[in-house]
């Protein structure tokens, strides 16, 4: 089999196996359902890790090729076509392998819904549509891709059709997600109308030509046409990958089935915007005003939102929260042209998070479907194996020394620390306090659950108990990479020539050549790291979270009263639901009213269907009465009208 043929069938196969458990969700037994999808998608995982390992392992060439020309425009050809190389390697093999552990999950998640055969054609579904987006080698697929996973979330977030909730949330996440795509669709419309070109090589070989031409968008002002369509992509990717403003769907598509929460949010949609940045790297490297707004962005999330995690009390929440915060790091990473960094961190992320969430969901499993932290605790006891692989999961997360999240989350503080980019000085304290919230939102969150003082009702302990098989194996899955996976890329993704050739980086912007230069190994590494401040803001948060919610649990309600104007706000989430629901949602539902009731009910009902109606009815009930048929009332009008013409001319 060619190359060519292996990318193919690594794409097509979760979109075959989506079809067939989609049009035949009726007819079909669910165990079929469930074969069909795990089968099409552990092919295309297996295919992935195996282009994975010739990238990186045996150098293969980049492969660059059109696979189907939609039609050609005016010279401007609209094309289906694929460009993979090693950073399309490391997204596929991500994509792919937490998409396997997700869908052998939710075997045992979803075992009594009535919608089973549903619910795996669409993840096998948002699957493909994840794959299009990370292998198009042009902007057209790129947003064809962009959509579909946008779609597919949609379904699932909205999963449970009958509950309020999960219809509120699968708006909300579709119009926040409009609002960034409307951004998006402008940046590649400037692309098109600028370059002459969708495809990704040639608008970065003509990039450098453009860097000194600029457009007046409004009065006499200009701006480089350059920092506009990077601003304007970069606005899609803050509503994919959840940034504020367009931070606000997130929290609220936990509403969907677990499993989704951690393919939604681990591995795949959010983190489209951070690939989409990575790969348009030639662009953003020619915009230091670009390359700031994705940084002060980036550091606003990782530290605001992290906050929030702290005070809330839906296990799913803190958890998504936590996303949002990590995404900040990213996001940051690549702010400060960090590229390598932000997907290295991408990675690991992947498998922690996506560890947490289904651990999580194993937790409400056992919980009968209660996802109340506070209706918790001693869980350990019930549950070891899921107590375990939380456990590496959070390690993971904060950054402890040897896990997965150590390695890139450390090196993305270095990197901005080395920065110099305007902005880069608030990142830096951003994330470095950043560092002390995630280890005690995580840790509150770990103590409360396993720990302390059982609070579940007599009848949920007798029946708590770990979960079958078939959701503690994807566990254990995800623990493995959780702890060895950051310490065995480190060194061939950010100081190796991995990416070399694919993401470009201008020697003023390069901070990973000074941490290229510090390098002496892992162990070197991870000693250096303990010796700096976010092991130690880490461990501070770590211990806060021992002491107030174990060691004295009621200085955790003194400290809330204490402080209860800031526990509001948090819980308020600085208002930005408010604002969008009362003046954003508000505002627009107002508008709508108006214009319905002023533009279609008075304007067009009103006066020109009824109104005209009731004119034409008006006058013919005038010529009924002229009309009636009798000879002497036509000769007396006839005379009228004469004496009147008389009257006018003389």
């Amino acid at each position: 089999m060619d190359m060519k043929s292996i990318y193919l069938t690594i794409v097509l196969l979760p979109l075959l196996g989506a079809l067939i458990a989609g049009l035949t969700c009726r007819v079909i037994p669910r165990a079929l359902a469930h074969w069909i999808t795990i089968s099409s998608v552990a092919l295309s995982c297996g295919l992935s890790l195996y282009v994975g390992k010739l990238f990186l392992l045996d150098h293969q060439e980049v492969f660059n090729q059109t696979i189907y020309t939609w039609m050609v425009v005016d010279g401007l050809h609209l094309q289906v076509g694929f460009l993979v190389d090693t950073l399309t390697a490391v997204m596929i093999s991500v994509v792919t392998f937490v998409s396997l552990m997700v869908h052998i999950y939710t075997i045992g998640y979803m075992s009594h819904d009535e919608g089973y055969q549903r619910f795996f054609s669409y993840i096998a579904l948002f699957t493909f549509a994840m794959l299009m987006l990370v292998m198009s080698n042009n902007f057209l697929q790129l947003f064809f891709g962009w959509e579909a996973v946008g779609l597919v979330s949609y379904l699932l977030i909205g999963f449970y059709v009958k509950r309020e909730s999960a219809i509120f949330a699968n708006m909300k996440a579709f119009i926040v997600n409009r609002v960034g795509d409307f951004g998006f669709i402008l940046g590649i419309a400037a692309v098109a109308m600028y370059f002459g070109s969708l495809d990704y090589v040639e608008v970065f070989n003509k990039a450098p030509q453009l860097s000194d031409t600029s457009l007046s968008i409004m009065g006499d002002g200009s701006w480089s046409v350059l920092t506009v369509i990077c601003i304007l992509l970069f606005v899609g990717a803050m509503g994919k990958s959840a940034q504020v403003p367009l931070h606000v769907w997130l929290p609220d598509s936990m509403e969907g089935p677990t499993p989704i929460s951690a393919l939604i949010h681990a591995a795949t949609m959010v983190t489209a915007g951070i690939f989409m940045v990575a790969r348009m790297s030639p662009l953003y490297e020619l915009s230091p005003t670009a390359l700031s707004f994705v940084l002060i962005i980036g550091a606003t999330t990782a530290f605001f939102m992290g906050l929030i995690g702290i005070v809330q009390n839906d296990i799913k929440r803190v958890i998504a929260y936590s996303t949002l915060s990590q995404l900040g790091y990213m996001v940051v990473a690549l702010g400060v042209s960090a590229y390598a960094a932000g997907i290295f961190h991408l990675m690991t992320h992947a498998f922690f998070k996506a560890l947490l969430f289904l651990a999580a969901g194993s937790v409400i499993i056992g919980m009968h479907h209660d996802q109340d932290i506070r209706n918790m605790g001693n869980i350990r006891k019930y549950m070891p194996i899921t107590y375990v692989t939380f456990l590496i999961g959070t390690l993971a997360l904060i950054g402890f020394p040897g896990f997965a999240g150590f390695f890139s989350k450390d090196a993305i503080i270095s990197a901005v620390h080395a920065s110099s980019l305007a902005g880069s000085g608030y990142a830096y304290w951003m994330v470095l306090a950043g560092v002390f919230v995630t280890a005690l939102y995580s840790f509150r969150l770990f103590f409360i659950v396993f720990h302390g003082k059982e609070r579940m009702d007599d009848h949920t302990r007798e029946h708590l108990k770990e979960s079958p098989w078939v959701v503690t194996l994807p566990l254990i899955l995800l623990a493995i990479p959780s702890i060895f996976i950051g310490a065995l890329a480190i060194e061939p993704l950010l100081f190796g020539p991995l990416f070399e050739g694919v993401i470009k980086v201008l020697p003023q912007h390069d901070v990973l050549e000074t941490l290229r230069e510090e390098f002496h190994g892992i162990g070197a590494f991870v000693l250096h790291g303990m010796m700096e401040p976010p092991f130690w803001l880490a461990m501070g948060g770590l211990f806060t979270a021992w002491f107030v919610y174990m060691k004295k649990p009621q200085m955790s309600e003194d400290i809330k009263q204490r402080l209860l104007p800031l526990y509001n706000i948090l819980d308020n989430k600085y208002g930005f639901d408010d604002f969008n629901q009362k003046l954003f949602a508000g505002g627009s539902r107002a508008l709508g009213s108006l214009l319905w009731k002023g533009g279609d009910v008075v304007l067009i009902d009103g006066l020109a269907v009824n109104g005209s109606a009731k004119s034409i009815g008006w006058f013919s009930s005038i010529l009924r009465h002229i009309q009636t048929g009798y000879l002497y009332h036509y000769a007396m009008v006839m005379i009228v009208a004469l004496l009147a013409l008389l009257f006018w001319f003389v």
